[in-house]
């Protein structure tokens, strides 16, 4: 087997990388230094090490890496620009949070060379069809176990290669399955044996039961078998006709089950494992909303404190944070502003020791990214500390910078009775800010944090009237607003909540107010009902408790199931509640937009998070989920010989009654291809809120287990049947080829 990519390596571009380059790796103005970098022969990895560090190197994959930008185009290389120019940097961007590489070449024609190549690269590994990913895969496999390098693999390296994979099989059996692949008797496997080897090795026997079943012959299904199939077991009804012929030609490797419209056991694997073989609804991936709503009936992906990379105490303030979330679909992100000591407005988090960058760059980046990953309107939550000359400097500059991406008038000149519809908005930023009414006016503290947490120190009721606040010496303080800060503000007008009664009788659709996470959940708790139906007329924002200086988040369920729009996690932070939002937004085209329940959209609803039942339409369902097996699980642990011991957990995140978490036991030694053959089955009396999120940990019996992988999704948006979950890591990246095997079935409960 020749390995996926040869045809590449005779690319110009691609020579000059596997060649290698001597390039400096530079990650401030003061760190400079030079690494040699190749391209290795699989066309996939690339390799670097100091000239000085003996064995010691580094690797990555371009699958890692998402971008390649040309020239000064990050922070650190816009700092060396006066000593290189723009013609010989470039910086890889990778997915998820790992930070940029800048680079420097010797030349514009190396830097022009490595810039192409990888673009190239990244071009070929993304367009790679599942047959061309697992030859890739099968390849890398190969060339990591053959040692010595001579293109044979000798049943040592073979038995090492299995420990890498994360197989614990006996000697005797993987004896066995040696000796048969080696035809020739010679002791050692050539690529074409080892990819036989590896076949026999990945024979899916669960796989091939399902199959057997609706196999008249037990070789092929033929085009009425697999109508039965899709329509019985994946409950496709009528769609099944039309989409079986489809499936065998988009899937089914040989031409001559393809001219008896058949498919065979390859095929039919290979259409498991694809797209529309995944849990997730493929239409549902796609953009299906009716975008056409108030603002307010939506939930909107959003960011809090999104200029931090890391922590609020010590982090360092980027523009890259912005580009990060504004790529993640995020369409609500957070400016804190502070006065500069040069009259120009800086970003940061007051205070502390996070680093400072300017209003005025952080704008040119958000005019700059704002609509890459959708085109729906974005939010510019401004956290206001300036005095009134810098807030005027910020009015220019958002004006000038922004230019007619900011809207700043109402949309058809009236005083709207609902606020406009993302399809309204497309394309357009809105500013989230205190606004004054009267000339010379005063505003009880412009940043809407620092109000709530004073707010918040005190015993509230949803009746409470509004709390002057405290300044750092103690003294109430009065702020002046800039008017023309104040007249950029259009449909996001901050303001005081001063409960949910008055909001009914006073207030407008364009005023929003600001609430901490434990006022949401005590407002959530106490008037759920009133809160969903104060989240249908105008927009809420929640933010993070004060004291998560470490920048965690809280689970963002509690607000989302009272109807709340805007709320802010910190997109900076992996784990569980990065996992729900993303879960959540996955859906209609990752556009950061997701429409909210009817029961969620209508001013007189009776729905309260407490009280599911209470509700027109009230449908609860059966979820069952059996959880079959598991496909090449990587290792948690790098050591030598160490191997997972894998179990399954499946949880419920939903109104308070469906909250819920069920496991199936462990299987010792085996990340490789676990079976469970385990069923989980949960009832569900709010499905349009719930998510169903799949973990997969490895059993630890003496301390924690160790988080493998996951796969988080909106219920709505999972397809019943024999289905894939290809399985994220704690970044949110994909982990190929690592998968679940589960059969979902859904029913109403009776």
């Amino acid at each position: 087997m020749d390995p996926e990519g040869s045809r590449i390596q005779d690319d110009p571009d691609v020579k000059v990388m596997i060649a290698g380059s001597t390039l400096r790796k530079v990650k401030s103005k003061s760190w400079k230094k030079q690494r040699h970098f190749r391209l290795l022969e699989d066309g996939l990895t690339i390799w670097y090490k100091s000239r000085w560090a003996g064995k010691g190197h580094s690797t990555f994959s371009v699958t890692e890496v998402e971008a390649v930008r040309e020239g000064h185009q990050s922070e650190v290389l816009l700092s060396i620009a006066e000593e290189f120019p723009a013609d010989v940097c470039f910086t890889l961007v990778f997915h998820g949070r790992q930070g940029n590489l800048d680079l420097v070449a010797d030349s514009p024609q190396e830097a022009k060379a490595w810039i192409q190549g990888v673009r190239k690269l990244i071009h070929k590994a993304q367009t790679m069809d599942e047959k061309e990913r697992l030859d890739q895969w099968v390849w890398d496999w190969f060339q990591k176990a053959d040692k010595n390098k001579d293109g044979k693999m000798n049943f040592k390296e073979v038995r090492t290669l299995l420990k890498m994979m994360n197989v614990d099989m006996n000697e005797e059996h993987a004896l066995h399955l040696f000796t048969m692949a080696d035809k020739s008797e010679s002791g050692s496997l050539e690529i074409e044996q080892f990819v036989h080897f590896y076949r026999m090795l990945t024979q899916r026997d669960e796989v091939w039961k399902v199959f057997q079943d609706y196999s008249g012959d037990g070789e092929k299904l033929m085009l009425d078998e697999l109508e039965n199939f899709l329509s019985i077991e994946q409950q496709e009804g009528e769609r099944s006709s039309q989409h079986a012929q489809e499936l065998i030609d988009r899937h089914e490797p040989s031409e001559s089950a393809k001219k008896q419209s058949a498919m065979s056991l390859d095929g039919f694997q290979m259409y498991l494992c694809s797209r529309e073989g995944s849990v997730f609804k493929p239409e549902h991936r796609q953009l299906h909303q009716d975008m056409s709503q108030p603002l307010s009936h939506y939930f909107i992906s959003s960011s809090h404190n999104t200029y931090l990379l890391e922590d609020q105490l010590r982090g360092q303030s980027s523009r890259e944070a912005y580009i990060q979330a504004l790529k993640r679909g995020c369409r609500c992100v957070e400016v804190d502003c502070w006065d500069g000591s040069d009259g120009e407005p800086v970003v940061y988090h007051g205070h502390t020791l996070t680093s400072k960058i300017l209003f005025k760059d952080v704008i040119s980046t958000l005019k700059e990214y704002a609509f890459k990953a959708s085109d729906f309107p974005v939010i510019l939550s401004l956290e206001n500390h300036c005095g009134v000359e810098q807030q005027t400097v910020m009015a220019k500059h958002l004006s000038q910078i922004l230019g007619d991406t900011l809207l700043t008038t109402l949309l058809d000149g009236q005083v709207p009775q609902q606020l406009p519809s993302p399809q309204e908005l497309r394309g357009r930023i809105l500013l989230k800010a205190k606004k004054i009414s009267g000339p010379g006016d005063c505003v009880d503290e412009i940043s809407d944090e620092e109000e709530m947490a004073n707010d918040d120190a005190e015993s509230l009721s949803p009746g409470d009237p509004p709390a002057e606040c405290l300044n750092e010496t103690g003294k109430k303080s009065k702020s002046k607003l800039s008017r023309e800060l104040s007249d950029l503000v259009v449909y996001c007008k901050s303001v005081h909540f001063h409960g949910f009664e008055h909001a009914r009788s006073h207030a407008e659709c364009c005023e929003m107010s600001s609430f901490s996470e434990s006022k949401t959940k005590r407002l959530a708790k106490e008037a759920g009902t009133d809160f969903v139906q104060y989240n249908t007329r105008q927009l809420s924002r929640i933010y993070p408790g004060g004291l998560r200086t470490e920048s965690s988040n809280y689970n963002p369920q509690e607000m989302w199931n009272v109807g709340c729009q805007i709320v802010a996690l910190n997109f900076q932070t992996a784990g569980l509640e990065m996992d729900l939002n993303d879960g959540l937004f996955r859906q209609n085209g990752c556009c950061g937009y997701v429409l909210k329940p009817d029961f969620m959209r209508d001013g007189s609803t009776q729905f309260g998070p407490e009280k599911p039942k209470e509700r027109q339409g009230y449908k609860p369902l059966r979820l069952s989920i059996q959880v079959i097996s598991g496909q090449q699980l990587p290792k948690v642990n790098q050591k030598e010989g160490s191997i997972v011991d894998p179990l399954v957990r499946v949880e419920i995140y939903g109104v308070p009654q469906d909250q819920a978490k069920e496991e199936t036991s462990h299987i010792n030694n085996n990340g490789f291809n676990p079976v469970w053959n385990e069923t989980l089955n949960f009832v569900v009396h709010a499905p349009e809120l719930a998510l169903v999120r799949f973990e997969v940990e490895d059993h630890d019996k003496a301390s924690r287990n160790d988080f493998i992988g996951q796969f988080t999704l909106p219920f709505t948006c999972i397809q019943a049947g024999y289905r894939h979950i290809h399985l994220l890591s704690k970044d949110g990246t994909a982990i190929p080829p690592a998968s679940l095997f589960v059969n979902v079935s859904i029913s109403e409960l009776t």
